[in-house]
């Protein structure tokens, strides 16, 4: 199973950062995903990372502020945010699949994270 670690709502003013845990109980969870969804929209693939870390995807929006990066020793994904936008808004979730390669489709992964809101307003 998939665990965000930072739970609960975040609350960040133009311009901050945040980071964002996703720590898998099996890690034989080989690509984890985050997405979000920000109210009244679709959820959207925010970024994605690979088993070895060697492959990174991210929605172009994100591009040069978002960085995912994963500590295969403590099986927990990162997923740090700079310059956040009010457009970053949304709820944040992490997602796992076994097998497969990066993809920004929902109904691609198997396992979900519960989710945390960020809410990114001044």
């Amino acid at each position: 199973q998939l665990q965000l670690v930072e739970s609960g709502e975040k609350l960040v003013q133009p311009g901050g950062s945040l980071r964002l845990s996703c720590a898998a109980s099996k890690f034989n969870l080989n690509i984890i995903g985050w997405f979000r969804q920000a109210p009244g929209k679709e959820r959207e693939g925010v970024s994605c990372i690979t088993t070895s870390g060697s492959i990174t995807t991210y929605l172009d929006s994100v591009k040069g502020r978002f960085t995912v990066a994963r500590d295969s020793a403590k099986n927990t994904v990162y997923l740090q945010m700079n310059n956040l936008k009010p457009e970053d808004t949304g709820v944040y979730t992490c997602a796992g699949m076994t097998r497969g390669v990066c993809s920004d489709n929902p109904l691609d992964y198997t396992n979900w994270g519960p989710g945390t809101r960020v809410t990114v307003s001044s």
